[in-house]
């Protein structure tokens, strides 16, 4: 193919932007197409790239800039959604090249992880990305809902949330992520969150330890996230969705792998939960590692090698150690050959994410190492992973 230039995106190219996108995922709405304007004005310089052949665009790809928490502690993650090549140059390289670029983005930007949503597996694959948690929406009565509250959820104090209230939501966000010890679960940052929270057609509360952003949809009840910290707020933030029980018939909403709503349904046979798929990558291995919260309760001192083709500096030996909490990785440990357990960037990405050591090993993840090893990794990095937001 021709030389492809990859570069930042301005604003002189958004019409572009705008056709490629329409081409890859159909058009936007009026609205829509304001709302995605003005996302664009706001993301930090760098975070938009694109791919060139001379004048012509042929793909893109944007980097949201997000908090998120592993075990109650946060990290810096690099959000990949956008991703477009225009319909003519599928098929040549262009993805390939420009999520590339995207992994040392990321490492410049300061983000020591990356996800996506995954619309095809094998590209994302072939750079490092790795299948790993889940976006989790389930179906819920109304009527269900509405009855949940009781006298210690009524004494809830709940307000409306317009956009200055961004810095206590993210502030709300922190508290309730570090003390449930989450893993998975992803902040905006305080622009976005403000665009969030300015939307007319969303309806939002927040409460000293939760918050709850919901729409009408078609004439039932989108819950778009719905956070507590104690079981008084879950209850009152559920039952306030619930009131829309006399027209609305059911209330889809995204939730946790273990979401309190599910136990104090006062019912419960069945769930019916669909699952949304997305995909993690290490970006700075001994980063990611060190910020990772763990549990108090484990201690690994072990070696592991790692190839990593697209960040030469992830790959190689590294001594895992991890004790009251927190982890280190450091580079360059001796070890002998077949002794250590040895991954692709791929299978490490998921064993953060906490993908079991035995999926590893029997999807030819993982090699190498023992069973002895294999139980130690999966007590350190054992999670639930999840994320409420879609991007």
């Amino acid at each position: 193919m021709s030389f492809v230039d990859i570069r930042d995106l301005t604003a002189d190219d958004l019409d572009a932007v705008l056709d490629n996108r329409k081409r890859a995922f159909g058009p936007l709405s009026p609205g829509d197409v304001e709302t995605w304007r003005k996302r664009f004005e706001i993301l930090p310089e760098g975070s938009y790239l694109g791919s060139f052949e001379g004048s012509r665009l042929t793909g893109t790809a944007r980097i949201n800039r997000f908090t998120q928490w592993w075990h109650g502690r946060a990290l810096s993650m690099g959000g990949i959604a956008g991703v477009t090549v225009a319909p003519e140059d599928r098929g040549r390289g262009v993805g390939h090249m420009l999520m590339s670029a995207v992994i040392d983005r990321c490492g410049e930007l300061g983000h020591v992880t990356s996800a996506l949503y995954p619309a095809t597996t094998p590209l994302y694959r072939s750079l490092g990305w790795e299948h790993a948690g889940a976006q989790l929406t389930a179906v819920l009565p109304t009527e269900a809902l509405r009855g949940m509250g009781d006298g210690a959820s009524r004494a809830v104090k709940l307000r409306r949330m317009g956009p200055d209230d961004a810095p206590e939501l993210m502030a709300v966000l922190e508290r309730v992520y570090a003390s449930t010890r989450a893993s998975g679960p992803l902040g905006w940052d305080e622009p976005t969150w403000r665009l969030w929270l300015d939307d007319d057609d969303d309806f939002c509360y927040l409460a000293d330890d939760g918050y709850v952003i919901y729409r009408w949809d078609s004439g039932d009840i989108e819950v778009d996230n719905l956070v507590a910290g104690s079981e008084a707020t879950a209850r009152a933030l559920w039952s306030l969705v619930g009131t829309a029980s006399s027209i609305a018939t059911s209330v889809k909403a995204s939730v946790e792998p273990h979401d309190p709503v599910l136990w104090m349904l006062r019912e419960r046979q069945s769930d019916e939960v669909r699952q949304t798929r997305w995909m993690y990558r290490l970006i700075d291995l001994p980063a990611a590692v060190g910020q990772r919260g763990f549990p108090a309760g484990v201690s690994l001192d072990m070696v592991i090698e790692v190839d990593d083709p697209q960040r030469a500096a992830n790959s190689g030996t590294w001594r895992l150690e991890v004790a009251s909490g927190s982890g280190t990785a450091s580079a360059g440990a001796a070890t002998e050959p077949g002794r250590s357990p040895r991954f692709a960037i791929g299978g490490l990405s998921a064993l953060f994410a906490g993908v079991p050591t035995s999926t590893l090993r029997r999807t030819g993840r993982l090699a190498g190492g023992s069973p002895e090893a294999d139980d130690l990794l999966d007590a350190a990095f054992n999670c639930a992973a999840y994320m409420i937001d879609y991007f």
